[in-house]
């Protein structure tokens, strides 16, 4: 039996006992008087305009982008339940192989579940867009073939760069609410599975792809990155707008040219960089 196949027989049994993860959050906990997200995961830390607003002004905006954040998680989740059932229903291959996509989709519609839920429970009034698709990286993620190294790295790139930003959100669980850590801290325990599948499927692909085609995916990946880690973690107006902040300022311009932000962001997406960079994929999100 080879690695990629122990892998996969070692996820699905820790797969196998499946727990709703709306039972493990402490919904009676959330408040309005707690930050969602640490201080230093908002786009505006470091700033003189975020230095100005008082502590209310300052936990709302944090609400506000995490709910933002978990929208983004739900388009992502919806991306790939939508290719797992489409690739499920065709399946004619290993029975191993769709028993572990089948734990995955189940997972993947809990997380959704989980936000949707968190949504609803805020009691905030949500923007009418809650996020802002890319048009390129949704293109990719509906239509690049499955078995394909070029699915395999958007969704690589899908799960390790906003589990980053669940693993520095919990790094400061004693400073924000309890259920938002909850909620991060079951999504972390089940994406570790999925990205471990995701790198060694990836690995596998490009293990054996050409250097000249490598080469050739290098632009459009670029943009897919790029549009994704900026749709990511700039907000749009609108949550500035309903998070009360005074009016005036251009507070996507100043998030956009906020140094502290870039690097954040760096932090954040430096592990995948770094996986895609040891198999000869160079990207950056500037």
């Amino acid at each position: 039996m080879n690695s990629s196949q122990e892998l996969l027989d070692l996820l699905s049994r820790n797969s196998q006992p499946y727990e709703d993860p709306l039972t493990h959050v402490r919904w009676d906990a959330l408040s309005l008087d707690d930050f969602w997200i640490p201080e230093e995961a908002v786009s505006l830390f470091g700033t003189p305009e975020y230095s100005a607003l008082d502590d209310a002004c300052k936990r709302r905006l944090s609400q506000y982008e995490f709910l933002y954040f978990i929208s983004g998680a739900l388009w992502l989740e919806g991306l790939f339940m939508e290719r797992i059932s489409r690739i499920s229903m065709h399946s004619t291959g290993r029975l191993d192989r769709l028993n572990y996509r089948l734990h995955e989709l189940r997972e993947e519609a809990g997380h959704s579940l989980m936000f949707i839920e968190f949504m609803r429970r805020s009691g905030l009034p949500l923007p009418e867009r809650r996020f802002p698709k890319p048009k390129l990286a949704t293109f990719v993620g509906r239509f690049s073939p499955f078995e394909s190294s070029i699915f395999w790295i958007a969704v690589m790139i899908g799960e390790e760069v906003p589990d980053r930003m669940n693993r520095l959100i919990r790094q400061h669980k004693d400073s924000i609410s309890p259920t938002v850590d909850d909620i991060v801290t079951r999504h972390m325990i089940d994406e570790a599975r999925h990205m471990a599948h995701a790198r060694d499927t990836l690995e596998s692909y490009l293990d054996t792809l050409p250097s000249w085609q490598k080469w050739a995916y290098r632009p459009l990946m670029r943009r897919v990155f790029r549009q994704f880690v900026h749709a990511f973690y700039y907000p749009t107006r609108d949550i500035y707008e309903l998070a009360g902040l005074p009016e005036g300022p251009d507070y996507r311009r100043i998030a956009r040219e906020n140094p502290r932000r870039a690097s954040f962001i760096d932090t954040c997406v430096d592990p995948a960089l770094k996986i895609l960079r040891d198999q000869g994929l160079v990207l950056n999100w500037r």
